[in-house]
C-alpha cells in the first residue's frame, strides 16, 4: 500500500464550479494535495478569485470561464487543457440550480431550467470529459448528486429528479468506460452552508430543523466536501467506480427526529 495515494502530485485535474461553495473548496483540496488545478466557473472573476488563492498558498492554478450548457464551449475548453498539460487526469462537476416549488405551481420554463443546468449540463460534461479520458484510457471524473437522490421533500420535485438523474448518468457512464480504465463516480452532499442554500439559512426555524435531521446535529462547511472528492479522485480509489459517497452527517442513516425516553 503506498504511503502517499491520497496525494494527487503530477495529476491535472479540472473543477467545474470553482468561483465559490463546494467547488472552490474542492478546487483548494486539489491543490493541496499536490494537483494542478484547473478552476471553472460561469462566473471568470469568481475562477480567478479561487486560483489566485491557490497560488498564494504555493499550489499551482489556473482560471477559465465556462458554462455546462454550452457544448462548444465545455468541448474547445477541455481540449485546450489536453493540450497545455498533455493530460486530464480528473474532472469535477459542482454547478446545479433549484426552484423550489409544488409541482402544480412549477412553470414549464422553470423545469426546463432546471433541467438545463443540472441534468444537460452534467451529460454534456460526462460526454466532453469521457470523449477525452477514454481515449487516454486513464481518468476520474466525479459528478456531484445529492441527499435528494434518495430521499425528497415538499418543492423538491424537479431538483430531486435531476440529482437522482445525475447518480444515474455517473453509474451508466462507469459502466461504459471501466475497460478503458476511467472512473465515474458522485458525491451525495446533504445539507452544506452554500451560496445555494443560503435562503433556507436565513430562516432559523428551517435552519435548525435541517440541522437537527442530521445525527451530528450541524450542517456541513463546504471544505467538508473537499475530502471526499479528493478521495474519489485518487489513487486510494482506483477500484470503486460507478458508485456514490454520501457525505451527510448522518442525514440518510437517521429515520425521524425523536429520541425515544430512556435511550
Amino acid at each position: 500500500m503506498k504511503a502517499d495515494m491520497f496525494r494527487l502530485d503530477g495529476k491535472v485535474v479540472v473543477v467545474i464550479g470553482a468561483g465559490s461553495g463546494i467547488g472552490a473548496s474542492v478546487a483548494k483540496g486539489v491543490a493541496q494535495q499536490g494537483g494542478t488545478t484547473i478552476c471553472w466557473d460561469v462566473k471568470g472573476d469568481t475562477a480567478e478569485a479561487t486560483a489566485a488563492a491557490i497560488r498564494a498558498e504555493g499550489g499551482r492554478a489556473e482560471s477559465g470561464v465556462v458554462d455546462i450548457t454550452d457544448e462548444a464551449v465545455l468541448n474547445a475548453a477541455l481540449d485546450g487543457v489536453v493540450t497545455a498539460h498533455k493530460a486530464l487526469d480528473g474532472l469535477v462537476c459542482t454547478p446545479a440550480i433549484n426552484v423550489r416549488k409544488s409541482i402544480l405551481k412549477y412553470s414549464g420554463d422553470e423545469f426546463d431550467r432546471v433541467v438545463k443546468v443540472n441534468l444537460r449540463g452534467n451529460f454534456n460534461v460526462l460526454m466532453a470529459t469521457g470523449r477525452i479520458m477514454t481515449a487516454q484510457k486513464s481518468g476520474s471524473i466525479v459528478l456531484f448528486s445529492s441527499i435528494r437522490s434518495i430521499v425528497t421533500e415538499p418543492r423538491q420535485a424537479v431538483y430531486s429528479m435531476t440529482k437522482a438523474g445525475i447518480l444515474q448518468l455517473a453509474k451508466t457512464a462507469a459502466t461504459e468506460w471501466a475497460e478503458q480504465g476511467v472512473r465515474v463516480n458522485a458525491v451525495g452532499p446533504g445539507v452544506i452552508e452554500t451560496p445555494l442554500t443560503a435562503p433556507i439559512k436565513a430562516v432559523p426555524e428551517w435552519y435548525a430543523a435541517y440541522a437537527n435531521k442530521t445525527p451530528m446535529r450541524r450542517w456541513a462547511h463546504a471544505d467538508e466536501m473537499a475530502g471526499p472528492t479528493v478521495f474519489l479522485l485518487s489513487d486510494a480509489a482506483s477500484y470503486v467506480t460507478g458508485t456514490i459517497l454520501y457525505a451527510d452527517g448522518g442525514w440518510l442513516a437517521a429515520d425521524g427526529r425523536f429520541t425515544p425516553p430512556g435511550i
